[in-house]
């Protein structure tokens, strides 16, 4: 788990599937996996993930698994 204080220093980016507007996610890779947070409010919180979570997460995204409709 990455500390709060740490997230801060992350190198965050926006998928480049964003429309340009603050209606997307940002990643950050640290080392042994990845964070997640909304662009909207970056001060409340990510999600952290280890390297296999963060592979689990991907694939299941590309295979439609996390689709709300």
């Amino acid at each position: 788990m990455v500390a709060d204080t740490d997230l801060a220093r992350l190198e965050w980016r926006k998928s480049s599937y964003s429309g340009g507007g603050n209606d997307c996610v940002e990643v950050a890779f640290t080392g042994d996996g990845a964070a997640v947070r909304d662009s909207k409010n970056p001060a409340g919180g990510a999600l952290t993930l280890s390297g296999p979570e963060w592979d689990a997460f991907l694939a299941a995204a590309r295979a439609g698994e996390l689709d709300l409709s």
